[in-house]
């Protein structure tokens, strides 16, 4: 019933942008709150950005911050990232999650791979 599935993912040079868009199916992410998520080859998954539940605050990673754009579009039930200036460290499988409250992007708690729903996620290369 429910699912998250992104999109937007692909090849960019360094300095470009690219928005990636998170599609929300049997919940509402206005409720549940969603947090992108990003793992590189042999890294751990990091917390980049999120937006709470209800008034919709927004977290940012301090690599992403000042870069990337979290937003929100609750009529149509999903979550964008906006990535501008992007550089070849941004390079990784980027995911969406619920994540109500931020608490796992921002690193507060450990991610749960088996309460929380997962993306399968969209590929981002950043390379000349």
């Amino acid at each position: 019933q429910v699912q998250l599935v992104e999109s937007g993912g692909g090849l960019v040079q360094p300095g470009g942008s690219l928005r990636l868009s998170c599609a929300a199916s049997g919940f509402t992410v206005k409720d549940f709150g969603i947090g992108w998520f990003r793992q590189a080859p042999g890294k751990e998954r990091e917390g980049v950005s999120c937006v709470s539940s209800g008034d919709g605050n927004t977290y940012y990673a301090d690599s992403v911050k000042g870069r990337f754009t979290i937003s929100r579009d609750n009529a149509k039930n999903r979550v964008y990232l906006q990535m501008n200036s992007l550089k070849p460290e941004d390079t990784a499988v980027y995911y969406c999650a619920t994540d109500t409250l931020c608490l796992k992007s921002t690193g507060s708690l450990a991610l749960d791979y088996g309460s929380d729903y997962w993306g399968k996620g969209t590929l981002v290369t950043v390379s000349s």
